[in-house]
């Protein structure tokens, strides 16, 4: 059996309470493949909410948490992060291939290191302030396979970017490399002033190859969440190659 539209869904668990956490759990459990757990909900939690996430739905886990120190540290924490149970964790490419590496060993068999190439708010603006070379300024595509080489070539089991360069990372890597993709607008919720730069529609990002989808915001703040990932679901069947 193949992939069903749900399996692409990651929805994050962006709350300040662990109450509003397993409220949305429980609603979405039936509905999204992964959950995403972030700074917020893990500083205030801890490594329990992984086992809270997975006791609640049997859903797979997602921690983005963004690792990005001295590689020994990095390698010590993932460590620590495999310990929990969590499927995936977001580890920066923007620090040096060692520390990739190092991500990749701490996780071992148990959790996958996804790199996290160019945050969905940051766009040539941003690039540019940031001190780098025009032809990163130019593109910020070029910018974001440089660094999915690096994540590929250290053993990450895929990387995070925008739908908008999920064909390339495909050509380029192989099917077997996760491209996960957030900044997820359905095409029923697009706005004009999103603080996303770099978002694109579920359909999309899954017809160009992304394996998951991190969409929060039109599900979260619909008025029945079910109904709004059910059309959701719809978007994404209707994209599926």
């Amino acid at each position: 059996m193949g992939k069903r539209g749900k399996d692409y869904i990651v929805f994050p668990l962006d709350f300040a309470s662990v109450d509003d956490a397993k409220k949305y759990v429980a609603l979405l459990k039936d509905k999204v493949g992964m959950f995403k757990v972030g700074l917020e909900l893990f500083i205030d939690q801890g490594p329990s909410v992984v086992q809270m996430v997975k006791d609640l739905s049997g859903a797979k886990v997602f921690l983005d948490l963004k690792l990005h120190d001295i590689s020994a540290t990095v390698g010590r924490a993932m460590e620590r992060v495999a310990a929990t149970g969590a499927d995936l964790v977001t580890v920066h490419c923007s620090s040096s291939m060692l520390m990739l590496q190092q991500a990749v060993k701490g996780g071992g068999k148990k959790t996958g290191v996804l790199g996290v190439t160019l945050l969905t708010d940051n766009d040539a603006n941003v690039v540019e302030a940031a001190g780098f070379k025009k032809q990163f300024i130019a593109s910020t595509e070029r910018l974001v396979m440089k660094r999915a080489q690096m994540a590929f070539d250290a053993g990450c089991k895929g990387i995070v970017c925008s739908g908008k360069e999920v064909k390339k990372v495909k050509e380029a890597f192989g099917k077997d490399f996760l491209a996960v993709t957030p900044g997820i607008r359905p095409s029923w919720t697009l706005l004009e002033n999103d603080d996303q730069k770099r978002v694109t529609t579920p359909q999309k990002a899954v017809t160009l190859g992304s394996d998951y989808i991190v969409i929060g915001r039109p599900i979260r703040d619909a008025k029945d969440p079910v109904k709004a990932c059910d059309r959701v679901i719809e978007e994404i069947e209707a994209g599926i190659p």
